[in-house]
């Protein structure tokens, strides 16, 4: 483990904790409301981070081995949200919370294992402007889009 593996992996922990209270907070009305951004149901979102942004170790794994990334376009992307949106569109605060706290926990102690060669590790993925590093793409992945989507599951509950 680095110092720079392990501020990573804390700033993911302190970002994870902050979209598991955004989620507790919830009531059933705010559970269902659709947020604007993604059009989606607020629980809807909230799984799509625990399920989907936080699998990006999958990602960070294949460049630290030096295997090619998945080629997804945009509209890839975008379709595949929907899918996991449909598919879910019934799930629980409950079931939200445990694969936010699992998924989360399991994402942070993996790159807290991260040397600064594996950090530095380097992949090509057109969708995210080419070549990307390890920790770019964790940090673009969880804290950047994943960001956004706090911000909407926020902006949502403010009304």
């Amino acid at each position: 483990m680095t110092s720079r593996a392990q501020d990573l992996a804390d700033k993911i922990e302190a970002f994870n904790r902050d979209v598991i209270n955004c989620v507790r907070d919830c009531t059933e009305a705010d559970w269902v409301k659709t947020c604007a951004a993604e059009d989606w149901p607020l629980g809807v979102v909230a799984r799509h981070l625990g399920d989907g942004h936080y699998r990006v170790g999958e990602l960070a794994r294949l460049i630290i081995k030096g295997e090619a990334l998945p080629e997804w376009t945009m509209e890839e992307i975008v379709q595949m949200g929907n899918d996991h949106a449909r598919q879910h569109a019934a799930c629980t605060k409950e079931e939200v919370l445990s694969i936010l706290e699992k998924n989360g926990r399991a994402l942070t102690e993996y790159i807290a294992t991260l040397s600064e060669d594996d950090l530095d590790a380097r992949g090509t993925l057109a969708l995210l402007g080419g070549d990307i590093s390890a920790q770019q793409i964790l940090e673009m992945l969880v804290l950047h889009s994943g960001g956004d989507h706090l911000k909407s599951m926020r902006a949502t509950l403010a009304g």
